[in-house]
Formats: structure tokens, sequence, C-alpha cells
């Protein structure tokens, strides 16, 4: 608990040095449906079957974070925004889904519903996702144009490899596919790193 107080500290420090007054104000409309989420699906409503799923909440709450600086910036084209955003919510969607699945059980342990739970035919949507996805990103990648690219390619990246992850979970355990999953989801780490580390060939 000390520790996440410590980082929670750092956090807010960095984030009011370096943050724009808009990004700021930005951050703190964000925590409207963060919190609203946590309480609903986490303290108030953790076994209603008919709330909402939880991973299509926390897709569209990822999505919300990752498009909120960029946002910000002035001159922002955001209808360009609109297929990677959308590919990457879909990607965070597949890799909630997958959890899910493999999940189930601790799920069920602790009372709190999941999309597997929730929908009986949820296993073979989720294991089919990923797939489906990457067919869609690969699509998206070749028709779209320069600053839309690489987000696509990444959303190809990522999904085919939540779905071998998919394919290896039960040879790997559920806790080691967790974390790879998740890692699938830093795809974008790769472009972003060649436009501000200056390579040298």
């Amino acid at each position: 608990m000390a520790v996440w107080i410590a980082m929670l500290g750092l956090d807010m420090g960095a984030a009011f040095r370096g943050l724009s007054t808009s990004e700021i104000r930005a951050g703190a409309f964000m925590l409207v449906p963060v919190t609203a989420y946590l309480f609903s699906h986490q303290l108030l409503h953790r076994n209603i079957q008919w709330r909402p799923p939880k991973e299509a909440c926390i897709a569209v709450l990822l999505g919300g974070g990752a498009a909120l600086f960029p946002a910000c910036q002035p001159g922002v084209d955001i209808l360009r925004m609109a297929i990677p955003l959308t590919l990457f919510v879909f990607l965070c969607f597949s890799n909630c889904a997958s959890i899910s699945m493999w999940e189930n059980e601790v799920d069920r342990s602790h009372g709190q519903t999941s999309l597997a739970i929730q929908f009986p035919g949820a296993i073979a949507f989720a294991r089919a996702l990923p797939w489906a996805l990457s067919v869609l990103s690969a699509v998206a990648w070749l028709a779209a144009g320069p600053k839309a690219g690489p987000a696509a390619a990444c959303a190809t990246v990522g999904s085919v490899l939540l779905g071998i992850v998919n394919l290896e979970e039960a040879r790997i355990g559920r806790i080691l596919a967790h974390v790879l999953a998740d890692l699938a989801l830093m795809t974008p780490l790769v472009p972003l790193l060649a436009t501000v580390v200056p390579w040298t060939v």
C-alpha cells in the first residue's frame, strides 16, 4: 500500500509538471467514467448478470485513455484517429475476453461475473476474435494513409500475438498467458521508440 501511495504521488507530481492545463482537465474528466466503472463493476454489481460486460467497459476506458492526450493537441485531426483508435479498442476487448476465458474459475470463486460467465458462447468467440481482428487490421493497414498505417500495423501484430498466446495458454498457464497478453497491447512502443530514439546505422 505504501509503495502504491508513493507511486501515485510521483505520478501526480510528474503530471502537474509536464502536462498542459487542457490535458489535466481532460484527465480529470476521464476520472468520471473510471470511477463509475470501479463502483459499479467492482463494488455494487459484481455478480449481476445484466450489467454490461466488464471486458467491454475496460476496452472503452483504455481507448479513451489512449485518445485523451493526442486529442488535446492543437490542430489535431480527430477523424484520422478513428481507425487506429477503433482497432486499439477492439484489441483491448480481445485481450480482456481472452483473460476472462482463462480466469473463468477465478472469477467464479471471487463472486465476479465476466464475459465468459455471462455468455455461454463467449469462449469460442474469445478464441476466434484475435484472428478476425488480425485480418481486419491487416486490411486497414494496407488501406490506411501514412499516419494511420503504423497504428494499424501494431494492431495486426498485437492481435496475431494474442491469438498465439490463446493457443499456448493451456501449456504455459494462465498467469504467464495473462502477462504475455498484456504485452501484446504494447506493440505501439516499437514505432514510438523509433521516433524518439536517435538510431544510427
